[in-house]
């Protein structure tokens, strides 16, 4: 008995909780069968161990298996069990905040000019005035032939160049332009006589003083402080497309009883 209390002393120290000895020990109680049974891993527990009977606890005669701690959580300074489980549905994403987009400034160059009963807005290409040898001058006194109108136009104020400011912060974008102009040819008609119609000779002067597009070439129109409009291709245009002329002419023939009459 002595022996046997010592080696569980032994064991105790070592931290054995289970042993199997060799060759069978004088005066050591029998072994328990669960004992043989491989072991299983160890599965983390949390809850609280059950205390083992007095009676079995302070038998001397069977060994006591060693109890397995249990893990308990400990929580960290400033965080409680609320803010540590997050739901995903109550996650929020932030709200993205996106930039306006701002359009660039147009870039073009437009020349009012006075014929007859007539006001011409004639859009520069290369950005400066027409010439009295250039191409497209020559083409505009023909087209002004043809009309039945002066083919010396009288030039009205100065060219608008757009934009207006190569730097700055100021807004340059297409309905300014559109404004711009507009309120330029106003104000310049009404320093001159009365016309009956106003021509939009290329793309930049009918979009911007028109308030169109390439599908109102060499039709008629109405706008607003401005009063009718007739809406012709760009000079550089006719020259590069001369099957252009034709519907040109055609729509002349239509549109020139207007300014023949008299305002």
């Amino acid at each position: 008995m002595i022996a046997e209390l010592r080696r569980r002393a032994y064991l105790s120290a070592m931290q054995v909780a289970s042993w199997l000895p060799r060759v069978e020990l004088p005066f050591a109680a029998p072994s328990r069968p669960e004992l043989l049974q491989p072991a299983e891993p160890d599965v983390p527990v949390a809850v609280e161990p059950v205390a083992a009977p007095v009676s079995e606890a302070a038998s001397p005669s069977r060994p006591e298996p060693r109890a397995e701690r249990p893990k308990i959580e400990v929580p960290r300074p400033g965080i409680t069990a609320r803010s540590v489980k997050v739901d995903a549905v109550d996650e929020v994403a932030p709200p993205v905040v996106t930039k306006p987009v701002v359009a660039p400034p147009p870039r073009f160059a437009l020349q009012l000019l006075r014929a007859g009963d007539c006001a011409l807005l004639v859009e520069l290409p290369t950005g400066e005035p027409l010439q009295g040898r250039d191409p497209a001058y020559l083409l505009l006194k023909d087209l002004l032939r043809a009309a039945g109108l002066p083919d010396s136009p009288q030039l009205v104020g100065e060219p608008v160049r757009w934009p207006l400011l190569a730097r700055g912060s100021m807004d340059q974008g297409p309905q300014v332009a559109l404004d711009y102009v507009q309120s330029f040819i106003a104000a310049r008609l009404e320093e001159q006589p009365p016309c009956s119609c106003l021509w939009l000779v290329g793309l930049p002067a009918i979009r911007f003083a028109g308030d169109a597009d390439a599908e109102a070439y060499n039709r008629e129109m109405q706008i607003d402080e401005l009063g009718a409009a007739w809406a012709l291709p760009g000079l550089e245009l006719l020259m590069d497309e001369p099957e252009r002329k034709a519907e040109l002419w055609q729509a002349m023939r239509r549109v020139r009883q207007r300014w023949l009459a008299g305002p």
